[in-house]
């Protein structure tokens, strides 16, 4: 994103905190293609025929971002770090609606199609990394909020330290040591059989 649209983003969003509607109407085509690259490189992460798709994400992730209404915008980079944050909780959700489903769901299961036990692999490990990114967020919030930036949103080491007002070389050691924690416990919960 050029400088100039940049500062134009962080404007924006400042006068719809300030509840400007007009500014909203021209976020949004500033912001529309940022947020599809957001919700692309996420969907590169699901498993094949994933039900959701790209545009769906963008737009469930849009309207839960207008229905904030108590979110103080500081710039552009806060602003993408929470639309990732609620593309993966979309996600996540998703993911645990179709296991729901996938169990029974209140319907009644007639036969269990091993292609569609393969395909769920990948919404198995988004729960499991939802779940260690969960306990790392206990542990350790700034690690948690780290790797959310990072891994979901897609923002640099310099963006991340922008919005936690924190050192880069800070994000960069906490980066490298979340990494590690969240690669041992997702070897631990899956040679536990989970």
């Amino acid at each position: 994103m050029p400088r100039e649209t940049t500062h134009e983003v962080t404007k924006l969003l400042s006068e719809w905190s300030s509840g400007n509607r007009a500014a909203l109407d021209q976020l949004t085509p500033l912001v529309y293609s940022e947020l599809r690259r957001l919700a692309s490189r996420q969907m590169r992460r699901e498993r094949v025929g994933h039900t959701l798709q790209t545009t769906a994400l963008v737009n469930e992730a849009y309207l839960r971002l207008v229905e904030q209404k108590d979110t103080h915008w500081r710039d552009r980079a806060h602003f993408f770090a929470l639309s990732a944050q609620l593309m993966r909780h979309i996600l996540v959700d998703h993911a645990r609606r179709r296991g729901y489903q996938k169990r029974g769901g209140g319907a009644i299961q007639v036969t269990l199609d091993e292609t569609a036990v393969m395909l769920d692999e990948k919404s198995t490990e988004l729960l499991a990394l939802d779940e260690a990114l969960k306990g790392l967020a206990e542990r350790d919030p700034l690690k948690g909020q780290i790797v959310e930036l990072r891994y979901f949103g897609g923002l640099t080491i310099e963006e991340i330290a922008e919005v936690l007002n924190v050192a880069p070389v800070t994000i960069k050691r906490h980066w490298k040591a979340a990494k590690g924690w969240l690669y041992h416990e997702l070897k631990q919960n899956d040679s536990n059989g989970n």
